[in-house]
């Protein structure tokens, strides 16, 4: 049994961060930390919790969460984990990152989309990119895990058999992208009221999305050059899912084998417990992912191009379950537990 931690508690990650870990048999919340709110039980700031958990959620505080803590999840705005990360690893602690502090591996980029200086550069080069699927291995003797986005972990799951094998024009990719307001986190600004999500529908950071550059990352690493995707996110007036549809155009001399094409795919992800590969002819929905770790994939195949379309849900395997998923990983537990 290790006792766990969680720094953001009260955020829509946190929330099912404590959801998912209270039904988990070896792990035990011991600690809940918000930014923000005063101290109060936590199943009075979220009702859904009364007779569940009766922790007290107070303001941050770093000595206490070393004290109380074996591993620590960090659900926290970006920019702020790079501050007190370094003294969780100087404890000996595990830790999972959600925010975006330790995705970028080149400094540059992270400050330019993040507008943020990187301060944690010694601490950086040993984050592992904590998607299952291509590096399980290398979470699994982690002791920082940085936990991808919700709109990269669709699109990097649903491009990484073309990148790596370069089956088609990788120069060409377009992903269109559509998240659930909940994507954007608990925040109060003027686009996520009701009235102007509700019956509505906006594209939005049109190609300057943070989550490119995680994109771009592991898709160049995959394809072993530069790769720069077009990505343009919108905002569905849903609580919560992503669904992507990705077009890349095909090498002018490549024939048409999207038989092929799906048998790679379901060849490739044959033992991943968390990724499906739909029939010829069947598309992912959000509805079939929601309040689930799973990444849907399904795939079209013109004479002159492939459409690939993903879906996930953007709180769990886009953020609060793929962490746990990591952290069943970084402790040897079975890697399913709590997620089924």
């Amino acid at each position: 049994m290790i006792n766990v931690g969680i720094a953001g508690a009260t955020g829509y990650t946190g929330q099912e961060l404590i959801s998912l870990l209270t039904r988990h048999p070896m792990a035990r919340i011991s600690a809940l930390f918000s930014t923000t709110e005063e101290p109060k039980p936590i199943a009075e700031l979220i009702p859904e919790f009364k007779n569940r958990i009766d922790l007290i959620c107070t303001k941050l505080n770093l000595q206490a969460l070393i004290s109380k803590c074996d591993f620590i999840f960090l659900a926290l705005p970006h920019t702020v984990s790079m501050g007190i990360t370094p003294k969780l690893l100087q404890a000996k602690k595990k830790v999972i990152d959600l925010s975006g502090d330790y995705r970028i591996k080149d400094i540059k980029v992270y400050e330019r989309f993040y507008c943020h200086k990187q301060s944690d550069k010694i601490n950086l080069k040993k984050a592992v990119y904590g998607l299952p699927e291509l590096y399980r291995a290398g979470i699994k003797k982690a002791d920082l895990v940085a936990n991808p986005g919700c709109y990269s972990t669709a699109a990097i799951l649903a491009l990484t058999p073309i990148a790596a094998f370069d089956l088609a024009d990788l120069d060409s990719i377009v992903i269109d992208a559509k998240s659930g307001v909940s994507g954007a986190g608990k925040k109060a600004t003027a686009e996520l009221l009701f009235c102007e999500v509700n019956e509505n529908f906006m594209a939005y950071k049109i190609n300057i999305h943070q989550h490119i550059p995680e994109i771009n990352q592991e898709l160049s690493k995959l394809a072993g050059k530069k790769l720069n995707v077009t990505f343009v996110p919108h905002l569905l007036p849903l609580n919560r899912g992503i669904l992507e549809t990705i077009y890349i155009k095909k090498h002018p001399k490549a024939k048409n084998n999207g038989l092929k094409l799906l048998k790679l795919y379901r060849k490739f992800y044959k033992k991943e417990p968390f990724v499906r590969i739909l029939d010829e002819g069947k598309f992912p929905r959000i509805k079939d992912v929601a309040y689930t770790n799973f990444c849907d994939i399904g795939i079209k195949e013109e004479p002159d191009k492939i459409i690939i379309i993903a879906a996930i849900d953007n709180l769990l395997k886009g953020a609060a379950g793929q962490a746990v998923q990591n952290m069943n990983i970084m402790c040897g537990f079975p890697e399913e537990t709590a997620l089924g």
